[in-house]
């Protein structure tokens, strides 16, 4: 996240609270894994806190390393997966569930890929101008197609998707994506990664409407079971 460790801790609890009182809202297990996306990256913003603090103080050396390869492997090796499994999972359209397990296969490519990098080359953060910038020797000559299939599999599975509102979120999660890439370029991980966090939120009000609209069903195909007698 930007700015300070104090922000990072800050906005990685609040998120978490969100996250927790998103997955409350869940009314089909089908949901979980998608209600659980805040409270995920409530838990990568506070992993980023402590490498801000690894980074400035040299008594805490000891953080930056675990720190940096855990905010990575929620970056890089979870969301690329976990973003359309969630969407399909709570998918019932036949037809769209085909074009999401298409985006899951490439997510749990990309999810390998970004493993073997962060085992075989180095990495190395460092604050430039109250950001983060994580430094890889990555292959140059697939590290571009990378960051490409990323955004496909963790934005488009969200204009699929037949359920209500969610092309809100992931029009939101793409200009983000957009805002980031034209005015942090050099910070593209840790500052999208923010955006996405905040945006996250809108998870809670997208089950909150379903929930709502949930019990509508159940209290419309109650009422169509019961008979009242003539006459009373």
């Amino acid at each position: 996240m930007c700015f300070s460790p104090e922000a990072s801790f800050t906005g990685g609890v609040i998120i978490s609270a969100i996250g927790i009182t998103t997955v409350r809202k869940v009314h089909k297990p089908s949901q979980i894994v998608f209600a659980s996306i805040p409270f995920i990256f409530g838990i990568q913003q506070i992993t980023e806190g402590f490498l801000w603090i690894g980074l400035q103080n040299p008594d805490y050396a000891f953080s930056q390393k675990w720190s940096t390869y855990l905010f990575l492997f929620f970056a890089q090796i979870l969301w690329p997966f976990i973003t359309p499994i969630s969407v399909l999972l709570m998918e019932e359209n036949k037809k769209r569930k085909q074009f999401i397990k298409v985006l899951l296969g490439m997510g749990f490519l990309l999810s390998a890929y970004y493993a073997f990098c962060l085992i075989g080359f180095k990495v190395s953060p460092q604050i430039i101008s109250y950001h983060i910038q994580y430094n890889t020797n990555f292959p140059k000559s697939t590290s571009m197609i990378a960051v490409f299939v990323y955004m496909i599999v963790t934005i488009t599975p969200f204009f699929i998707s037949s359920i209500k509102k969610m092309h809100l979120f992931g029009i939101c999660i793409f200009l983000s994506c957009l805002i980031t890439t034209i005015f942090f370029t050099q910070y593209l991980t840790s500052v999208w990664c923010f955006f996405a966090a905040l945006i996250s939120g809108i998870i809670y009000w997208i089950l909150r409407d379903s929930k709502i609209a949930f019990n509508l069903e159940k209290l419309k195909a109650l009422k169509s079971q019961i008979k009242i007698p003539f006459g009373k």
